[in-house]
């Protein structure tokens, strides 16, 4: 049996376990706090699911620190993101792990060390920008395949959503800066919570072979407010390799949320989004005075995780797989992150360098 070790016991670390046993996958879900387990076995996990998965065991990382498990999911804060996945690599490396979004702070401490050390340990490092593997958008990715509709000539992406909705789902939380959400720099804020949109983007943009992207001018909103200091709305103008230009847009103030991506092209377009109804996903692909496809994918919140968890089965079974979620695909997102901010706060365009040497951890 497949053996699954997730550090974290937050929202996100609930919804990988279940994931995880819904393939029948044991699960050890491990916390530093133990308040944090006890949430977990009579609330969290309870208020989603019906009732509590014995199955589970729940630990403290020391408990369990020196024992073999096929998968390690690390849902912790993004500043010990890296750590905790060396931590790993030094130990009894797994087969996987998985990194949950963002892969770590803007200043992409350690990661050149992470990839160095994972690639040593025959390990796969992933990071969880689990809308890439949901239904709507595998199904728009044959979609323009089969049905091309020209040369791109922009995308537009947005992941607007008020965090109201995230504290509800930590309510032991008092607000932004009882957690790393409300710090850019430990990456939070909107360029780091809400970077599917970056990242979906960038999807999107090598699915139409449109390249990275090269150059970033962005416009960050930054507030300061009861000692948390965090970016409330971050709007990128991009420029890829190929020259097509393009717009990203995330925030934490928009009710109801808007999570939304258009492929131009000059025959057509492909709109694709999130929770266009509380129950389903959208994808549609409108070939001019052709063609009109279009599909409401439904789903209910455990399904925005169940491809990403059976991507991993597949790569036990495939090591060598191609997989969207790679290292490097995160650590492209990061070099965005960064580059938005000095964009911001230096008033110029940034030109990405995904060969500069990322700092090294402390």
């Amino acid at each position: 049996m497949t053996q699954v070790k997730i550090l974290g016991a937050g929202s996100i670390g609930n919804h990988l376990a279940h994931a995880s046993r819904k393939l029948g996958w044991q699960v050890t879900l491990c916390d530093i706090d133990p308040a944090a387990l006890d949430r977990t076995r009579k609330d969290i996990y309870p208020a989603r699911y019906g009732s509590f998965d014995e199955s589970i065991a729940l630990s403290s990382p020391e408990e369990v620190s020196g024992q073999a498990f096929d998968i390690v999911i690390i849902g912790t804060p993004p500043d010990s993101h890296v750590p905790l996945a060396l931590a790993e690599l030094e130990g009894r490396p797994p087969k996987l792990i998985l990194i949950e979004k963002p892969l770590c702070p803007p200043d992409l401490a350690g990661c050149d060390r992470l990839a160095e050390q994972a690639r040593a340990a025959g390990t796969r490092v992933l990071v969880g920008y689990n809308h890439r593997m949901t239904e709507h958008t595998l199904l728009a990715g044959r979609w323009l395949s089969e049905n091309p509709i020209g040369p791109v000539t922009t995308l537009r992406a947005r992941f607007r959503e008020h965090w109201g909705g995230i504290f509800d789902a930590h309510p032991w939380l008092d607000g932004p800066a009882d957690t790393y959400l409300g710090f850019t720099r430990k990456g939070g804020g909107a360029l780091g919570e809400h970077s599917h949109a970056i990242n979906i983007w960038q999807y999107f943009a090598e699915l139409a072979g449109l390249g990275r992207i090269t150059e970033v001018t962005a416009l960050l909103d930054e507030v300061e407010n009861r000692g948390a200091a965090y970016d409330r709305i971050a709007q990128l103008s991009v420029r890829t390799e190929s020259g097509v230009i393009g717009t990203i847009v995330q925030d934490v103030v928009t009710r109801p949320a808007q999570k939304w991506l258009r492929m131009e092209g000059r025959d057509g377009y492909l709109e694709w989004e999130v929770n266009a109804t509380p129950s389903h996903d959208r994808i549609c692909l409108i070939r001019h005075e052709r063609q009109t496809l279009e599909e409401m994918v439904e789903k209910s919140r455990p399904d925005d995780f169940r491809g990403e968890i059976e991507h991993l089965g597949e790569l036990l079974e495939n090591p060598d797989g191609k997989s969207p979620l790679d290292l490097g695909a995160g650590m492209d997102t990061m070099r965005i992150i960064e580059a938005a901010i000095r964009s911001s706060r230096e008033g110029r365009r940034i030109r990405v360098d995904y060969d500069a040497p990322t700092p090294d951890t402390q």
